[in-house]
């Protein structure tokens, strides 16, 4: 089947000679096999989710779509082994029931899980990491069709290269996850303004297991979401259906959706709008299932630059950012979002070895950037930063090469087991090599 693909945010495009769905691990080997003797590269889709040419071929496009589900449970160790195609919130619930869960999400669930750990997605928390953390085994369609399963014991290098590794090794299958025992959080959402918030994170990310900052560009407002984790004998309530119904579907997407279509027409409009915004969605605080906490619902589309910085560079890069849009004439009606995570030892991993505060910058899709993207790009140079592997930026194999200790050693496992570049485009030809 051939088709025009696009991704969430309609701006990637992409015209494969075919799209294919396997149904089983054999099938995607057949579907390898034959790219290769059609002399086709062939890259692997999710839910599209990645702002970047990440997944575009001209070649084969793999859906993963049938493969989902819990494969195996070892509940004493409490591991799961997971089809990759397997979404997130089709995932989480199933984790839930058997009293597992992951130790820490991203604020979307639309991801499927392989996509979500490939590009990197990782939450928020200084005494937690990413999802990919959480990964100690793939299985892979490697480039010669061969299944491979990997982990600390077995190709350690593949496994460690591979579980960030942007679709760039082979195509993943399976993912192996450490979970932990299903916890609840207590999450305390306040409004505030971006100076105090600034001069107390530190203290906060401190007390709180997850702290989440959303700053109304053009105002001096921010959201903050505070979450912490609770015992079980906690007496804290789930949020009443009614508001989270209001907050998530209506004030969130509905509403939103109309305040972002009116940005668009008119952009002067939107200081106003981000004022009406930052007030829009009260102080509350409730507890839940930390899924339903991590995890809200995100229908307004948006284009999105997001960078890991030092956590010690947060205070100059936001004041940065806050005076150039102040000083430029952008219309931004979408929040930046400001999220710390602990370091990891994946190679690829933006928190490789280093503790990170993360900024994003976003615009709605309808609506240009106005420079944003650029001028935020190169103020994160200034501070090391690492990109988003699914979101906006420019940076080459050259500049990875100085962000990243292990890229060497990424480059050499993929010049290891896909010489040929079957599993290439010209996005992963610019970030990785050729």
């Amino acid at each position: 089947m051939s088709a025009t693909w696009s991704n969430w945010a309609g701006n990637v495009t992409a015209t494969p000679a075919r799209i294919v769905e396997p149904r089983s691990v054999e099938e995607v080997v057949d579907a390898v096999k034959q790219a290769a003797d059609r002399g086709e590269h062939v890259r692997v889709v999710g839910a599209g989710h990645s702002f970047t040419p990440l997944v575009a071929t001209e070649g084969t496009l793999l859906r993963l779509t049938h493969l989902t589900g819990v494969v195996e449970v070892d509940r004493e160790r409490r591991r799961v082994r997971v089809a990759a195609g397997t979404p997130l919130h089709v995932l989480n619930p199933l984790l839930d029931a058997l009293g597992l869960a992951l130790p820490n999400l991203g604020d979307i669930d639309r991801q499927g899980i392989a996509g979500a750990v490939a590009t990197g997605t990782h939450g928020t928390g200084v005494r937690h990491q990413g999802i990919g953390a959480a990964v100690i085994g793939l299985t892979l369609v490697l480039a010669d069709g061969s299944v491979v399963a990997v982990d600390d014991a077995r190709d350690p290098e593949l496994f460690r290269a591979a579980t960030v590794g942007l679709g760039a090794f082979g195509v993943v299958v399976e993912v192996e996850l450490q979970c932990v025992p299903a916890f609840r959080l207590r999450a305390l959402e306040t409004p505030g303004r971006l100076g105090e918030v600034v001069e107390r994170y530190e203290a906060m990310v401190a007390e709180h297991d997850h702290v989440d900052v959303h700053w109304f560009p053009h105002t001096d407002r921010v959201l903050l979401k505070r979450n912490s984790r609770v015992t079980d004998d906690d007496p804290g309530r789930p949020q009443p259906r009614w508001r989270e119904r209001l907050d998530d579907d209506l004030l969130s997407n509905k509403l939103y959706e109309v305040l972002n279509r009116a940005a668009a027409s008119r952009p002067t409009i939107v200081p106003r709008l981000n004022q009406v915004s930052s007030r829009v969605l009260g102080a509350k605080e409730y507890t839940d299932t930390s899924w339903r906490v991590f995890c809200t619902a995100r229908d307004v589309r948006f284009r999105e630059s997001e960078y890991a910085v030092p956590r010690t560079s947060l205070p100059a890069v936001l004041g940065e950012l806050r005076a150039w849009i102040d000083s430029h004439d952008v219309a931004l009606p979408i929040p930046v979002e400001v999220r710390s995570t602990g370091a990891d030892d994946v190679w690829l991993s933006t928190a490789y070895q280093r503790e990170n505060a993360y900024v994003a910058v976003h615009q709605y899709h309808r609506m240009d950037d106005g420079g944003v993207f650029a001028a935020f790009e190169a103020m994160v140079r200034e501070h090391d930063g690492r990109p988003h592997w699914g979101k906006l930026h420019t940076l080459g194999a050259e500049d990875l090469s100085r962000l990243y200790p292990r890229f060497g050693d990424v480059q050499r496992v993929r010049d290891r087991v896909d010489p040929e570049r079957l599993f290439a485009n010209a996005h992963l030809a610019h970030i990785l090599g050729d």
